[in-house]
């Protein structure tokens, strides 16, 4: 396992690169499915790291407790060298009820790289500025920066509530950490 913060390219006001991906549990969505909605969080990630698996449940309570943001999860990783990140795994873990969020396979590796994504997860939270979905903050969770830790605190939640208000968000970004995307031999 290889531990990376992350480091996109994207800064904040720029706008979400575009994409169409294949949901576990069927059908195909595109950046503007979530139009209509107030703010989107996409958080790259996978089924088998445990830095991502940690933050599962905050990403559950995330995609429920905000009506007005679009939780989406994006699974870039080579699901031939790492079968836990198999399309048929990622559908199994929506039907069990782990993934309540909208999960998406990006079996190309193409939108992690135009989102510079670099780990798991890799979490980037977009305003909806007139249909246009625009960097707010690219940026950890929470506090809690290895598996076995408890946040004390959660820092998306306050970022999300602020943006939703049209506040500004209440503190500086800090990088995500986990495992490194694990990219196809080219």
């Amino acid at each position: 396992m290889v531990l990376l913060e992350s480091d996109s390219e994207l800064s904040v006001g720029d706008d979400a690169p575009d994409f169409e991906l294949p949901a576990a549990g069927g059908g195909t969505y595109a950046l503007s499915e979530f139009a209509d909605h107030d703010a989107l969080l996409i958080v790259f990630t996978c089924n088998h790291c445990p830095y991502a698996e940690a933050k599962r449940e905050e990403l559950n309570h995330l995609a429920g407790a905000y009506g007005d943001l679009a939780v989406v999860g994006i699974n870039p990783n080579d699901a031939e060298a790492y079968p836990d990140d198999s399309v048929e795994r990622m559908e199994e873990r929506v039907e069990d009820g782990e993934v309540e969020f909208t999960y998406l396979r990006d079996g190309s590796q193409e939108v992690a790289r135009r989102y510079g994504a670099v780990c798991t997860p890799d979490p980037f939270l977009f305003t909806n500025d007139g249909g246009s979905f625009r960097l707010a903050l690219h940026s950890r969770l929470d506090d809690a920066m290895s598996p076995d830790e408890t946040p004390d605190r959660y820092e998306m939640r306050e970022a999300v509530e602020a943006v939703l208000a049209g506040e500004e968000i209440p503190f500086e970004a800090t990088p995500s950490q986990g495992c490194s995307i694990k990219w196809k031999d080219e």
